[in-house]
Formats: C-alpha cells, sequence, structure tokens
C-alpha cells in the first residue's frame, strides 16, 4: 500500500512554495525545543545508539541536522521531494543522507531496511496527517525499519491539539501566517484519537516501552506574543524480543 496521489501532491506543493530558512514553516521550531526534548526521553532506551537514526518525515531537515550532531549515521526520509531540496540546500556539508520514501509503503521501508539494518526512528507529527487507510501501514513499515534492535520515538499532537488549532484558524483575523499555508494545502491535521497511536503499534508487533507529554513547540504566535504549543503525546516503541 502507498499513500494516494492526492497526499503526495498537497506535501509536494507545499513544499515548493515554503519558503527556505529554518523556522519558515509552522512546524519546524528549533531542535533544543523539539528534538533536543525528545532525545532526552528516547535516549535511555536505545539499545544501541550506533545504529542508523533515521528522521522520518523529516521536511526540510532541521531536526535532522541536530541528530547528525550527535549519531554516527542519520537519514533524513520524506514522501516529498521538495521537502529534500530544502533539506540538502540547507546541509551543504552533507551531515546526513537523505532519502525519498513513502512511508506508508512498508516494501519500500523493507528496500530501506536491507541497505540500512536495524535502525533508530524518530517521528515527529507523521501519523496524524496521513489518512485513515495509512495509519496502520505506517506503523507496519516502521516496525520494518527498526528490526530486531532499533528503537522508535513518535510525538504526536493530541485530541486537544485540534481545538487548539480550530481556535486559532477560526480566529477574527484568520489563522496566523505560517498556519494559513498548511490548512491552504489541504493539510489539516487529522483527529487521531489518543488510545489510538499505541494500538496501530501494537498491531505492527511492537512494544510500547514508555509513554508521555509534553508540549509540541511551533514557530508562531499569538497576536499578544505568546509561543503557540500544541498538547502532545509521546511513545517509545521497539521489539522487545531483541
Amino acid at each position: 500500500m502507498s499513500v494516494t496521489s492526492r497526499y503526495r501532491d498537497a506535501w509536494e506543493s507545499f513544499w515548493n512554495e515554503a519558503p527556505e530558512g529554518q523556522g519558515a514553516v509552522f512546524w519546524d521550531a528549533e531542535p533544543i525545543l523539539t528534538a533536543g526534548r525528545h532525545l532526552a526521553h528516547f535516549e535511555p532506551h536505545l539499545t544501541d545508539p550506533g545504529l542508523p537514526m533515521i528522521d522520518l518525515g523529516c521536511g526540510n531537515g532541521t531536526q535532522t541536522r541536530y541528530f547528525a550532531d550527535r549519531f554516527p549515521h542519520v537519514v533524513g526520509a520524506d514522501l516529498s521531494a521538495a521537502a529534500l531540496d530544502h533539506a540538502r540546500h540547507a546541509d551543504p556539508a552533507g551531515q546526513a543522507a537523505y532519502r525519498q520514501l513513502d512511508a506508508a509503503d512498508k516494501a519500500e521501508a523493507e528496500t530501506l531496511h536491507a541497505e540500512l539494518g536495524d535502525a533508530n526512528v524518530y517521528v515527529r507529527g507523521v501519523l496524524h496527517q496521513c489518512e485513515p487507510d495509512d495509519r496502520q501501514p505506517l506503523a507496519d513499515a516502521l516496525a520494518a525499519l527498526l528490526g530486531e534492535r532499533g528503537r522508535a520515538f513518535l510525538v504526536e499532537p493530541s485530541q486537544a491539539a485540534k481545538t487548539v488549532l480550530m481556535g486559532l484558524a477560526q480566529g477574527p483575523e484568520g489563522p496566523p501566517a505560517k498556519l494559513a499555508p498548511v490548512l491552504r494545502h489541504g493539510l489539516t491535521p487529522g483527529a487521531v484519537p489518543d488510545e489510538a497511536v499505541p494500538e496501530y503499534l501494537r498491531a505492527a508487533g511492537l512494544t510500547v516501552l514508555a509513554s508521555g507529554e509534553l508540549p509540541l513547540i511551533t514557530t508562531e504566535y499569538t497576536p499578544d506574543g505568546t509561543r503557540i504549543e500544541l498538547p502532545s503525546t509521546w511513545v517509545v516503541v521497539g521489539h522487545t524480543r531483541s
């Protein structure tokens, strides 16, 4: 199974229009506020930190480059070729490798696993953007990437985040400038029930090793200058037979 052409086209058009530079899109917050906070919860569960690290849904690679400073082999993977163009442009030294990947296609994940071997995987806000029929295939593909020894960290906006986003979109002045393109390209976050996330992962044969809640930091601010944060939940998963 792979994603629909509508979904793929929506991401291509979004990234083709997105400005260059870190922080130009809604979710592209500084790594110290995003991947850095997440890594503090992820690293204690890594059985082998020397495995390749895959930033799944890497976008323009801001978090990927952060990982590349901390792990020996980092791969930024994304559905969108335009997103990967942004990532490569922002990484002229080639700190990380970049790979186009349909994360809802288990066969593509198995091909990448055959090349890299077992990997650790970071997934920030990807599952909730998937169409409903793609969510279980994405979890299945994630399990294929991990193999026996890998661990994954997934962080997703919680159900409460949808209320925050709807309030922002329906404000008297319209949605904030960085949220507007997300909505215009049809990338409105889906409502994934909080309890469904671990169920997708368990159905893929993975075990939840840790979980918690953290604010998901954005690059946008309210009119009074307050940074917009979305409620989110995170889990660490892996194959426990390893």
